[in-house]
């Protein structure tokens, strides 16, 4: 509400770094995600809960998903004038309704031959009764012609998440008014490969292209419970993406392979840096200007050319 979110950027009590900015590839880890968020949560004050967009097909069961496990007492539903798609989420809807990984009432009664995955979600809690929601909608219905157009929020939405970013690495320079000073000046963390473990979250990766993956890359700074144990020099690799913990974030601007060591240029304080022991490398790039728009390089920029086919 104050404006642009990368103006007044402050640190969550309780973040997880999804790595990507559609949850279309995995809902399930999605859901996972929110569920351990809102787990945070102590009820001491009023808490409002902002969701996506995606409100179409699977994104409106998803949704329905989301309505059934943390239960509001209200739900504010703005629709949009010449778009009729999206029915009105009472609580009767969305008590008969089938989300995309749980159960309307109706469906509730009769156990569905090859439905093995969605009976291992545990919704409701123990002694949670789902059977009948209780909010109250609130039903905000535009008047004018092309109220949230989806095409121009997706090309700003590009922007606005490069301006976060930008915003947040602002946070490595000096408080005092001068001269910026571009990030291949600042001097980087030093972390050695087998004290943090990694995990590449949006596809797979072979081993042996990992640190071809992770440098120059944006990573969340995560802590996983489980204590890393190495026996040789790393990289420590996980073989599930854990849901954990994120305590800030960072660019790995070089990987020295000679003396096993990641270089991590991050704002985040020294006291909250001693928790991180894992790096999670999604499918969220640094912004162009980062890599091509500072001052002072001579010579070829890393991971930066001009030399390919455009047909392609």
């Amino acid at each position: 509400l104050p404006g642009p979110p990368f103006t007044h950027q402050q640190m969550p009590r309780k973040m997880v770094y999804y790595g990507q900015t559609s949850c279309e590839q995995d809902t399930e880890r999605y859901l996972d995600v929110v569920k351990y968020v809102f787990s945070c949560y102590k009820k001491e004050v009023p808490l409002v809960i902002n969701t996506m967009g995606w409100v179409k097909g699977e994104g409106l069961l998803l949704l329905i998903d989301i309505i059934r496990l943390l239960s509001p007492s209200h739900v504010v539903q703005m629709d949009v004038c010449d778009w009729k798609a999206m029915p009105p989420l009472t609580p009767e809807h969305v008590h008969f309704s089938a989300g995309l990984h749980t159960k309307g009432k109706q469906q509730s009664k009769c156990k569905q031959l090859g439905a093995g995955s969605v009976e291992s979600w545990k919704y409701p809690e123990e002694g949670e009764d789902m059977s009948a929601p209780q909010h109250k909608l609130l039903y905000v219905h535009p008047e004018f012609p092309r109220a949230g157009v989806a095409g121009e929020v997706r090309v700003h939405s590009g922007i606005l998440r490069d301006m976060s970013i930008l915003g947040y690495l602002g946070h490595l320079q000096s408080p005092d008014i001068g001269a910026v000073l571009p990030l291949h000046s600042l001097v980087p963390y030093q972390v050695p490969f087998n004290a943090v473990a990694l995990r590449v979250i949006h596809t797979d990766v072979a081993p042996s292209n990992i640190m071809y993956a992770v440098n120059a890359s944006w990573v969340g700074l995560c802590c996983i419970p489980e204590e890393v144990r190495c026996q040789t020099d790393g990289p420590v690799l996980l073989t599930q993406t854990p849901v954990c913990d994120c305590l800030g974030f960072g660019i790995v601007r070089g990987v020295d392979m000679e003396k096993k060591l990641y270089h991590i240029l991050t704002p985040v304080p020294p006291e909250n840096l001693r928790l991180v022991n894992c790096l999670l490398l999604g499918n969220i790039a640094i912004p162009n200007c980062v890599l091509v728009g500072q001052q002072g390089i001579e010579g070829e920029i890393p991971y930066v050319t001009s030399d390919y086919n455009y047909s392609i």
